[in-house]
């Protein structure tokens, strides 16, 4: 079991920002990642900063500790320029950079540049384009694709990533087609646990049985694409089912310790943010990364 950490990027840089960062690499989380949002729910109207700058200058500020998006979609990035970007974050960082994706949402992403929010349908016909060509993107020197809804005409690439054949990819995905995705291109496959539990008042139980019932559709998704499950590093995005892991010492380690079972092996826990949804006591907060790890196995 990892922990990790995601930070919000609502702090300038140099009022607090950087030494959240550097805090979190000194408590020993595994990784630390953000948004990558233009704006994201409650926050919408106070300070938010975009993620892949975050993460450069937080490459920067730290020399050990991985740095990833959770999750980056489609909404308002094209694969050729953000592969651009994410090759030069893995140079900075020296390889510790793992890409969260997913195929975003109805937010404020879907219309801030002025188009009309996609349907399901298209946000996963998107999707499948978006990580297949960014696969080629980051792998390949030289890429000259046309797709539906994306084009490439020899997109250069070159020296490519630290990290080969590419950075990692983490799938954040629950359907059909997304797991599809997750099992084809991923590295680790995210989830943040199944939001018609929540949304219905449904209970901690409810919730570890919708996320079992997740891995099992990994599991298939994978053995459908001729891969071991057991490959894909299974990561939780916690904050958005029933439980309160992070209301006391027991609390987080009986969490920790169901969904461990289940088979995720690294969680992420929000860095507290006062007066918002993900307020937390920071010294609770600290605590429970610094001490629950030996009950854990945590790496």
């Amino acid at each position: 079991m990892r922990l990790s950490t995601v930070i919000l990027p609502v702090r300038r840089w140099s009022d607090g920002g950087r030494e959240v960062w550097q805090r979190a690499e000194e408590l020993g989380f595994h990784a630390a990642y953000t948004y990558d949002h233009l704006s994201w729910r409650t926050f919408r109207d106070q300070p938010w900063f975009g993620a892949l700058p975050t993460l450069t200058a937080a490459a920067a500020a730290t020399s050990r500790m991985r740095l990833g998006t959770l999750v980056t979609s489609p909404n308002f990035r094209h694969p050729v320029t953000l592969a651009k970007e994410l090759i030069s974050l893995d140079d900075i960082s020296d390889g510790r950079v793992t890409l969260g994706i997913g195929a975003g949402g109805n937010g404020f992403d879907a219309t801030a540049l002025g188009q009309e929010a996609w349907s399901p349908r298209e946000r996963a016909d998107r999707f499948g384009e978006f990580v297949g060509l960014l696969d080629r993107l980051l792998t390949e020197d030289a890429v000259t694709y046309e797709g539906v809804h994306y084009s490439a005409d020899e997109a250069r690439n070159i020296p490519g990533c630290v990290q080969r054949p590419r950075l990692p990819f983490a799938v954040a995905a629950t359907g059909p087609r997304g797991l599809k995705l997750a099992a084809r291109y991923g590295q680790a496959w995210v989830t943040t646990g199944d939001p018609k539990v929540s949304n219905a008042g449904g209970t901690p139980a409810e919730s570890l049985e919708a996320v079992r019932g997740q891995l099992e559709r990994l599991g298939k998704a994978c053995a459908d694409q001729g891969r071991d499950a057991g490959e894909l590093q299974k990561i939780m995005l916690t904050g958005f089912t029933p439980d309160r892991p992070l209301d006391s010492m027991d609390a987080f380690v009986d969490f920790a310790g169901r969904h461990a079972e289940l088979g995720i092996d690294e969680l992420v826990l929000h860095w507290p943010i006062a007066d918002s949804v993900f307020e937390a006591d920071t010294a609770l907060f600290e605590r429970i990364v610094t001490e629950t790890p030996a009950q854990l196995g945590a790496a």
